[in-house]
């Protein structure tokens, strides 16, 4: 199928690597290759840790990586940062760049998570690890710097599914309060029926297939995505109940699989009584915002540093 890409977007189109998620360590490779491809973050007025919180109960530690804006300005606000990969691929590498650039632009502490990926370890091994990173971060704010009243939560892609999902689970579990959610072009429902996700089976980055092999790794053995009775925090969109989540921005993209799910979300984010606001980029496709080059990419960049600025 032809799109009609933004004309600053459509040249990378060739350029962008093919990712098979039928063999994840192949993919990961690629994704690795994708990271060491990527111009170093600029770290000037940052510091940046790398270390180990506790995980959930009888499973390993979760490695995290700190960003401390400096001077530090006490208390600061604080990001949780989910990385995108379909839930198969992506570490504290992939989006080192991101992050930095968030904690830089928004004078908030980051902390990116490096949680458990599928196949290996299915849902909900991803969402508790972040959770228990939230749990940690609400845990010792004072030892971060961090106004326990100013967390927010940032996820991509499937990282974006994984943060909408936490936003439910902290709710439900009565957890650490949080002040706002970004959604960035989030992969929310495994039914895969919406009209984007039925029409877009051969965009960059993500389509139909990804989408379908993605959701079986994630849902694991003996269950298929779109089988009635998936969880509502591994599939954000089956949640019936959206009401007393945090403050949402939610992004999408015209030429994406996820467009019709991450919109329909926000809708009813905000019928929920949710304060909620929703952006669609024309003329670019999933995960357009990391093409740096193009105007609409670094439009994409700031506004998400412009909504964090204003919601935490």
């Amino acid at each position: 199928m032809t799109y009609a890409f933004d004309a600053e977007l459509a040249p990378w189109v060739p350029m962008l690597p093919v990712l098979d998620l039928r063999d994840p360590a192949a993919a990961r490779e690629v994704g690795r290759a994708i990271a060491a491809q990527l111009p170093p973050p600029d770290l000037t007025g940052l510091t940046v840790l790398d270390r180990t919180v506790p995980g959930p109960t009888d499973a390993p530690a979760v490695r995290v990586r700190i960003y401390t804006p400096q001077p530090a300005r006490t208390p600061m606000p604080a990001v949780l940062h989910l990385h995108g990969g379909g839930f198969v691929l992506g570490d504290l590498a992939l989006e080192h760049a991101d992050a930095a650039e968030f904690a830089a632009g928004t004078g908030a502490v980051v902390i990116a998570v490096d949680y458990r990926l599928a196949p290996e370890d299915p849902f909900p091994a991803a969402l508790e690890d972040s959770y228990a990173v939230l749990c940690w971060l609400a845990g010792n704010t004072d030892e971060l710097g961090v106004d326990p009243t100013r967390l927010g939560l940032y996820g991509r892609s499937a990282g974006g599914g994984i943060a909408a999902g936490l936003t439910l689970l902290t709710r439900d579990r009565g957890g650490p309060r949080l002040a706002m959610q970004y959604l960035d072009v989030p992969v929310l429902d495994d039914r895969l029926d919406s009209v984007s996700m039925r029409a877009y089976v051969d965009t960059p980055i993500w389509n139909r297939p990804s989408a379908e092999l993605g959701w079986a790794h994630y849902l694991g053995d003996g269950v298929r995505p779109g089988d009635p009775g998936v969880s509502p925090y591994a599939a954000p969109a089956r949640a019936e109940d959206l009401a007393g989540l945090p403050p949402a921005f939610v992004s999408g993209c015209q030429f994406d699989p996820v467009r019709d799910e991450g919109m329909r979300y926000a809708q009813r984010l905000a019928q929920a009584g949710v304060p909620t606001e929703a952006h669609l980029y024309p003329a670019t496709f999933h995960g357009s915002a990391l093409v740096t080059k193009a105007a609409v990419s670094r439009r994409m960049r700031r506004d998400a540093v412009a909504a964090f600025r204003r919601m935490l």
